[in-house]
């Protein structure tokens, strides 16, 4: 095929722009990740100058290897009654208690908003006067009304998930074409079917991006929350080293929190491009 008829046939030159667009795809992914390599080893080795120069004295910057060291005893002896593994997996229980209730309630809900005008009517009033309060502006309340038990610490969570899941399912389920849904019952379909099988597929990358984000704010209510109220956790952790001025076991939870959040974020990310590949394509 001379190169006039390539160029004139669309189906001929549609391949080699995708096969193109595939490798450019893959050839940046080396690359994004030498990047982010190069960023982190940046980071910390600027940390380890201003350390060693002593800038900022230890007590308030510990080295990178004082850090280490105390990952290494508070892994093994533990503190404040607690291994760090402990600690970790208190937290972690919290937030995914907490995620579990907010997609299912999310999702839900905002499904009733984007179907029923009624349910949009009295539920969407209620989200918005407190989808801008700060969690930790209803944390003493919620204390109070249920204590500073385990499920006072997962509602104050869920609570600061939920919006975000909320309004991503009700902007996912209103992107959807009604030409859609209309072929869909045209073939028969009922209303759960149309639900199931149109609605909430063509609303999923939309939810996954929402949980991504309300991950975030989880993670940021969760330490909060064991600031105020708690026996085991990170944030408990961070809270009592702060007290008696350790820093080095403060940085360690900070890091801690870092590094489990920017785990959970890839782990998502993977979920999205397994549940969702299509997200992106025309």
């Amino acid at each position: 095929m001379s190169e006039a008829e390539f160029a004139a046939d669309p189906q001929s030159s549609a391949v080699p722009a995708t096969a193109t667009e595939d490798r450019s795809t893959r050839a940046r992914g080396p690359a994004l990740a030498l990047t982010t390599i190069a960023t982190v080893a940046g980071l910390f080795a600027l940390w380890w100058l201003v350390a060693a120069a002593q800038i900022v004295p230890p007590l308030f910057l510990p080295s990178p290897l004082a850090v280490l060291g105390k990952l290494i005893s508070v892994s093994a002896d533990g503190f404040e009654g607690a291994t760090l593994i402990q600690h970790t997996l208190a937290s972690l229980a919290r937030l995914v208690a907490a995620l579990l209730a907010a997609i299912v309630v999310g999702t839900l809900t905002g499904l009733a908003i984007a179907l029923s005008p009624r349910a949009r009517g009295i539920i969407e009033p209620l989200l918005e006067f407190y989808r801008p309060i700060p969690p930790l502006a209803y944390l003493p309340l919620v204390i109070i009304w249920f204590g500073i038990g385990e499920f006072a610490k997962v509602l104050v969570i869920y609570l600061g998930i939920l919006p975000s899941i909320v309004i991503a399912t009700v902007d996912g389920l209103r992107s959807v074409a009604p030409d859609r849904v209309n072929a869909a019952r045209s073939l028969g379909a009922s209303r759960w079917q149309v639900i199931g099988l149109v609605l909430l597929p063509h609303a999923l990358p939309s939810i996954l991006t929402g949980i991504r984000i309300g991950l975030g704010t989880g993670w940021a209510t969760l330490v909060a929350a064991e600031l105020v109220a708690a026996t085991r956790g990170l944030g408990f952790m961070i809270k009592g080293a702060s007290d008696f001025l350790v820093t080095d076991v403060v940085v360690l939870g900070i890091l801690v929190i870092a590094v489990i959040a920017f785990a959970l974020e890839l782990a998502l990310r993977v979920v999205q491009r397994v549940l969702v590949p299509w997200q992106g394509r025309d």
